[in-house]
């Protein structure tokens, strides 16, 4: 993972520059929506977990040119723990905290007003699981990035209403049970304004 992390960061950095030059108009966002965890196993005591459906909130600030954009995002997802194989799950919820830079490719239509995209970002993830009753809360900081495709629809000349699915995964987190894979598929609405 390493071996493909590295060049992918070292060629974003010598993109950077001119990237942000041909993008010189800001932007902030916020989205909300719907986030599903995959269920998951723990490594280390083989414990079947089962997720209740989530929800999750993002905020950013980023840079449009013609046809892309980056940005600077930060996140918050919850979702409570359905049923476990070993422990009682009542009280029991994962929270993770992201924090991402992200890449978009708008493909601009005829009419102007909508504009289909795919993105992608790649940066941490910052889990815990709470107490219920699996014992004392337990947080594990891990390396994740994310895919995502959707449609952005003007809705005035600096305001554009956005229609969103992510696929994000973090490296399994280290809880103190063993490791757990907190890929999830998150749906989302949100709203930018240019300035």
């Amino acid at each position: 993972m390493k071996k493909i992390i590295l060049p992918l960061l070292v060629a974003g950095m010598c993109a950077a520059p001119s990237l942000t030059h041909a993008m010189s108009n800001p932007y902030v966002s916020l989205s909300g929506g719907i986030g599903l965890l995959n269920n998951s196993t723990v490594n280390g005591n083989d414990d079947a977990i089962e997720y209740d459906a989530g929800y999750l909130i993002n905020g950013a600030v980023g840079l449009k040119g013609d046809s892309g954009r980056l940005e600077a995002e930060i996140g918050y997802h919850r979702n409570s723990v359905d049923s476990s194989d070993y422990y009682d799950p009542i009280g029991a919820h994962v929270s993770m905290w992201t924090f991402m830079a992200n890449g978009y490719y708008d493909f601009e239509l005829s009419n102007g007003d909508v504009s289909p995209y795919v993105m992608a970002g790649l940066g941490i993830a910052d889990a815990s699981i709470s107490d219920g009753n699996w014992g004392p809360e337990s947080s594990s900081t891990e390396f994740a990035w994310q895919l995502g495709a959707g449609v952005g629809i003007k809705t005035a000349s600096n305001t554009t209403v956005d229609f969103g699915y992510r696929y994000l995964s973090p490296s399994d987190a280290e809880f103190d049970g063993g490791k757990v894979s907190l890929a999830s598929s998150n749906f989302l609405v949100g709203i930018r304004y240019n300035f």
